[in-house]
């Protein structure tokens, strides 16, 4: 089996916050009507306060059009030529928009992705529930940049299903080093087949993206509207960012140095809260009951009487109700 790979890179949407020169924070915008109303307050604040004047035009338009797409989906496995299409009549008009407190843009633009991810999560279910057939040559353009979108939803699962069979290879060339290594190594290991070499590569990757649409889930309007926000303030200058209220937080606990929580570094499960790491020094590590692997199902501070079940919580509400008081 022959793979054609450009430039090759795997990239997963994340709302990822970086310490920014200019950021604004607001309370928790969460309807239209005070999106626009945040929107306005955004521009008017960079248009009278920015050092870097930048006319907000078409061409400002496009590059903000351009960005927020490119977000939302770099690898081009969600979005249709059509939906693109369809996009573009707001090209040279999210100048105009911003200027009017109108977010008709982005509010289609998320709907349609919303769909889209969906759709999206049938494609890996279905492809990944069968063996790939390696003995077939077959060519994976990953180039993203210069790639067509698929024009329809029989393009986009063929080209989910060649992304898919290229990414369980990958794993099973590891698996399959890996196996070989104990082969070599230990007397008492069983050498696995091939069959079960690659079902458990597939499984793998099942497993990841199980844990990827969990994250996505997790992900609300609010978090893509700062996302299309940063597509706006991001063509002053790479350094300026809008902060949504809690992001803001962990930027001011990471610049003081102040911490009240109980020293763990968690990731959101299907049904529960994982402990990636025990924070050395910290309340979970002196006090030896929470260990990395551990999973957390329910959450109870000192002074309730019971708990609360955390398998439907994002992880920032989780976040919240394990730190508690000080």
């Amino acid at each position: 089996m022959h793979y054609l790979i450009k430039n090759f890179k795997f990239l997963f949407l994340a709302a990822l916050i970086s310490s920014a020169s200019c950021s604004f924070t607001t309370k928790n915008f969460d309807n239209p009507d005070r999106d626009k109303m945040l929107i306005d307050l955004i521009t008017y604040v960079i248009d009278k306060a920015h050092f870097e004047k930048r006319a907000i035009d078409d061409e400002f338009s496009e590059a903000v059009f351009d960005a927020f797409i490119n977000q939302l989906d770099p690898l081009k496995n969600y979005f249709y030529s059509s939906d693109i299409k369809e996009f573009s009549k707001y090209k040279h008009q999210i100048d105009n928009q911003i200027q009017n407190q109108n977010i008709d843009f982005f509010n289609l633009v998320y709907e349609r992705f919303i769909e889209r991810r969906e759709q999206s999560a049938e494609f890996y279910k279905e492809l990944l529930a069968q063996p790939f057939d390696f003995k077939v040559d077959e060519e994976i353009n990953t180039d993203y940049d210069n790639i067509e979108y698929a024009a329809n939803k029989q393009e986009l699962k063929e080209r989910w299903r060649k992304y898919l069979k290229f990414s369980v290879l990958s794993s099973l060339y590891n698996l399959s080093k890996e196996n070989d290594t104990r082969v070599e190594n230990e007397a008492d290991y069983q050498k696995k087949s091939f069959a079960e070499l690659e079902k458990e590569a597939r499984e793998s990757m099942i497993s990841t993206f199980e844990d990827f649409y969990v994250f996505q889930q997790d992900l609300n309007r609010n978090d893509y509207f700062s996302i299309y926000l940063n597509s706006v303030v991001e063509q002053f200058d790479p350094h300026t960012n809008y902060m949504a209220p809690y992001d803001k937080d962990r930027f001011d606990v990471a610049m003081s140095g102040k911490l009240e929580g109980i020293g763990a570094r968690l990731q959101k499960q299907r049904e529960s809260v994982k402990v990636m790491e025990v924070i050395i020094g910290g309340p979970a590590w002196r006090g030896e009951e929470l260990e990395v692997g551990d999973l957390i199902l329910k959450v109870k501070q000192e002074n309730e009487d019971e708990f609360i079940s955390i398998g439907s919580m994002r992880l920032d509400d989780v976040v919240n109700l394990i730190k508690g008081p000080k």
